[in-house]
């Protein structure tokens, strides 16, 4: 017989003696003595205990009580091992700023060439756009399109047909800080360029500008005097370097990333963006094997003159912003390239995918800013990117 029950046996004899009250008062001490020795008792069982080292072991009643707490902390954290979303982080380190392409003895990272390409039919097919690392494509007059074509990254031995200035393009231009190519202008032009602090070289001989003897004429390209214009880097940069501009520097508005696996590449296979009329749809086709984007125009395949080439591209931006005109006799339009992320949607398409977001620029200073619907920088896969330019969203298709 335990301590504890020869005490409540003892205890039992003397209470069938005593008052019933005191009975009572007796049985219930007894209890709370028994409760107190029982919850004693189990408390030393699960104390710590030194083995003969002194090291300090736990028993086996410790350890049942702390397991629970163990297998939960382990959930939460393992899943952090085996099924952590790793964040995209912007690649930066030396490729060219335009195209994020890694520098080599063939991929340049010289100041950006910005320059005006014609865009109407009789203009067709294009010389050296394989060979842009950015497009940006906006209507002028009469619903025709032209390109700011952008030259960092590869050199052109021919670029064309080169076609005149607009105010609004010259803007588009001014946001990567670039040396601004074009052929002639109209006198408003002028004066609104001459006031954005920008290097210019115009291949008219005019009294406006400076001037670059770099382009030519080729009459056997188009009847049309216009459409017979061409031009080419290198002789861009010599005749820069006359008037003291830097070949050096440049604002990119695009940040990089590596392409995504092809398991988490996306099936939208055809972007198609109308800029007026059937002569300016501008088409693009998703190829999820080499994730390129193969661009056609008015039906049919963007092919460069020279080479056959079809133009390929890792992305196409669509960004949507106010057009109004004609806004004189002459049929010159106007359209806003600055403001908030309030002002602007935006459609990046990379990957197969489309990540819709907005896009800014504070000033004509100022590169262009994409960035997603909750405020994420954009970043874009490295290669060559079209930016087409519309009024409405009732222009894009995909």
């Amino acid at each position: 017989m335990t301590l504890r029950q020869e005490l409540f046996v003892l205890e039992k004899k003397k209470i069938v003696k005593e008052k019933p009250v005191l009975v009572c008062l007796k049985i219930a001490v007894i209890f709370i003595l028994a409760a107190f020795l029982l919850s004693a008792a189990t408390g030393l069982s699960g104390c710590k205990s030194k083995d003969a080292s002194g090291t300090v072991q736990e028993s086996s009643a410790a350890i049942e009580e702390t397991a629970p707490e163990t297998a939960i902390a382990t959930a939460e954290t393992a899943p952090a091992e085996t099924t952590a979303i790793v964040e995209e982080e912007a690649i930066s380190d030396n490729i060219n700023k335009f195209s994020g392409l890694e520098l080599s003895d063939t991929v340049h990272n010289y100041r950006p060439l910005a320059i005006m390409v014609q865009n109407n039919p009789v203009a067709r097919p294009h010389s050296g756009l394989i060979y842009a690392d950015i497009v940006f494509e906006i209507v002028a007059e009469g619903g025709v399109t032209r390109f700011v074509t952008v030259y960092s990254s590869f050199d052109a031995d021919i670029i064309g047909p080169v076609r005149s200035a607009r105010i609004y393009f010259a803007e588009i231009a001014r946001s990567l800080d670039p040396i601004y190519t074009f052929w002639g202008s109209y006198p408003q032009a002028y004066d609104a360029i001459k006031n954005m602090d920008m290097d210019v070289l115009d291949a008219n001989s005019t009294a406006y500008v400076n001037y670059t003897s770099a382009g030519w004429r080729d009459r056997t390209r188009s009847d049309a005097l216009e459409h017979t214009a061409f031009i080419d880097t290198e002789g861009i940069r010599k005749d820069g370097e006359k008037y003291g501009y830097s070949l050096e520097g440049g604002q990119s508005p695009l940040a990089f990333k590596i392409d995504a696996p092809e398991p988490e590449r996306g099936n939208i296979s055809e972007i198609t963006v109308n800029f007026s009329s059937e002569s300016y749809v501008a088409g693009f086709v998703y190829d999820k094997e080499t994730n390129k984007y193969l661009k056609s125009i008015a039906g049919a395949p963007h092919n460069d003159f020279e080479t056959g080439q079809q133009i390929s591209l890792n992305n196409v931006i669509v960004m949507l912003t106010d057009i109004e005109g004609p806004i004189d006799q002459y049929g010159h339009m106007l359209a806003r390239t600055t403001g908030t992320h309030n002002q602007g949607e935006a459609y990046y398409f990379m990957d197969g995918n489309v990540v819709e977001g907005t896009w800014a620029r504070n000033s004509i200073f100022d590169p262009f800013e994409f960035h997603d619907t909750e405020g994420n920088q954009v970043l874009f896969n490295r290669g060559s990117t079209w930016i087409c330019i519309i009024q409405s969203i009732n222009r894009l298709m995909y």
